[in-house]
């Protein structure tokens, strides 16, 4: 285990977008002595709404593009960390358009590693599961720390390269970072073009929920918290060069999760309807979180995803005037798309 080490001075990539910004709220609510710079360049999927209501003594909101190395210049020296959240993230866009993918996943952790070795900042990397490619739906086994990778898509693809710059910017040139590879994560602030948002707004917007395929592939879900709780627990205390897998043990093939949104909502369970498969996609994601628990000490408290559910649906009923703006379009898009 590494020396116990304090951040006083984080910038957060991507603290605008879902899981940041839930890294965000989980940093003021449990270490104000902190301070957050979060660098977002607001697309489509960063919201300044996730992080709005936040002191202002404490979370600062810069916006810009990861890849503006002028930009880094200025605002990183001061800062003893960087999380990397930053992404391209949606494999639906990346099979539509990769460009983005590969300068935003690429490109742009490129520049972040560039930058914290020039003033020496502590970095941690926030990856995918999805970098080690898929399971056989009755395989034993899951995705461990030094897997080979095989990504699947544009998308997966892309966070596999940012990986693999990760591991040879610390390697050759001695950067002080970690990796982080989390499974599917689920709760508020997520964009309804994701797969558990999309299915109870739909059900609130009396739209018909729909499914991919045979709804047979499977997903390890985990509640955006206790994603936050481990990142910290990594940048806190983790082995510097190494890489930690982050799972709650919460496999559930999609038709599963879409019957429990809707037993939840008090519709009946085959209240959907059926649309052509992605291509490539996965078959099953399975998380071996053992060396983050047994090195660091972390355990998931959301271990309940019917209840985790449950509250998420209670976050979309209460906050329609979050998603609502968003949600046309996306279902305008899906549909020109067949899904």
């Amino acid at each position: 285990m590494s020396e116990s080490f304090e951040p006083k001075n984080i910038i957060v990539t991507g603290g605008c977008g879902f899981i940041g910004s839930n890294f965000v709220r989980w940093m003021v609510a449990n270490h104000p002595e902190c301070h957050v710079t979060v660098l977002d360049k607001l697309t489509y999927a960063g919201n300044p709404k996730n992080i709005a209501g936040l002191p202002e003594s404490q979370v600062e909101l810069v916006v810009g593009d990861i890849c503006d190395a002028d930009l880094l210049d200025r605002i990183v020296p001061g800062h003893d960390a960087i999380v990397h959240y930053a992404a391209e993230s949606h494999n639906d866009n990346s099979i539509f358009d990769p460009e983005p993918f590969v300068r935003t996943n690429v490109v742009g952790t490129y520049r972040l590693l560039h930058v914290a070795g020039r003033y020496d900042i502590r970095y941690h990397h926030v990856s995918t599961d999805e970098v080690y490619g898929d399971l056989d739906l009755d395989e034993p086994r899951r995705f461990e720390p030094d897997d080979p990778y095989k990504p699947s898509s544009p998308y997966s693809s892309t966070k596999a390269s940012s990986d693999l710059l990760v591991r040879a910017w610390h390697r050759t040139y001695g950067i002080r970072a970690t990796i982080s590879n989390c499974s599917n994560n689920y709760g508020p602030y997520q964009h309804v073009e994701k797969f558990i948002p999309r299915q109870i707004t739909n059900v609130l917007c009396g739209i018909r929920p729909k499914l991919y395929g045979t709804g047979k592939n499977v997903r390890d879900w985990i509640h955006t918290e206790d994603h936050s709780r481990a990142v910290w627990d990594i940048l806190a205390k983790g082995r510097i060069g190494e890489t930690y897998l982050i799972g709650a043990n919460g496999e559930r093939s999609n038709i599963d999760v879409l019957r429990s949104i809707l037993s939840a909502m008090g519709q009946p369970e085959d209240a959907f309807d059926w649309v052509r498969d992605r291509p490539g996609h996965d078959r099953r994601y399975s998380i071996d979180s053992a060396k983050l628990e047994d090195e660091l000490g972390w355990r998931p408290i959301h271990a309940d995803f019917g209840e985790g559910l449950d509250q998420t649906i209670e976050w979309y009923r209460d906050h329609e005037s979050w998603w609502r703006p968003a949600k046309e379009t996306t279902e305008r898009k899906y549909a020109a798309q067949g899904q």
